[in-house]
């Protein structure tokens, strides 16, 4: 059975190639700003984004899994979104430094016998040691952070600012593959079945 990753994340795809799944890659092209988020938990948030993806992806690919998967990072009550220049990284990591944040990520998928779209939502806790301004200064003009969830890659550069990890390391990186697993199992899908 062929898995559609309705996600360009190279983060993602190489997560499920870890354990022996070549995905498809076709990129939902989901609009986030088509829903108003005021108010929204970032739980329900990530859940209907993930949702979204894989059910606009399983409209053209309805004999196919499609995974869909959202990523935020939350702060005192603040969704930290995805930078889009290096002014907004910096303001980002800025509020990061020294302090522990949560890391939501919402994973979907569309089952195509019963068009059935399964979801769940991990949370995880990141904490960021101290960091001086000559440290975000450098790790921006990396352009690590643009376009990544709280301006930040757990798995690139930013490891060595992180010190502790509370929860599911994969799903801070983009995709909870324990909770893509039991989603798996839920719905009678042998994981072997998706190996190539």
């Amino acid at each position: 059975m062929q898995l559609i990753l309705a996600s360009s994340s190279p983060r993602r795809k190489e997560l499920l190639e870890a354990i022996g799944i070549e995905p498809l890659i076709i990129p939902s092209g989901f609009d986030e700003r088509s829903i108003n988020t005021e108010g929204v938990s970032p739980e329900r948030l990530v859940r209907t984004f993930a949702v979204e993806k894989a059910k606009k992806v399983s409209r053209e690919h309805r004999d196919s899994l499609v995974l869909g998967a959202d990523t935020v990072v939350y702060l005192n009550g603040e969704i930290l979104g995805k930078p889009r220049d290096r002014v907004e990284a910096a303001r980002m990591l800025q509020k990061l430094s020294g302090r522990t944040h949560r890391v939501y990520t919402g994973v979907a998928l569309y089952e195509p016998v019963t068009g059935d779209i399964i979801s769940d939502v991990d949370c995880s806790y990141v904490t960021f040691k101290e960091l001086d301004s000559d440290e975000i200064n450098w790790y921006v003009e990396t352009d690590e952070p643009i376009g990544k969830a709280g301006g930040y890659a757990i798995q690139g550069r930013a490891t060595i600012f992180i010190t502790r990890v509370i929860g599911d390391y994969t799903s801070v990186i983009g995709l909870p593959m324990p909770k893509f697993y039991e989603i798996l199992k839920k719905i009678g899908i042998e994981l072997r079945s998706l190996i190539s």
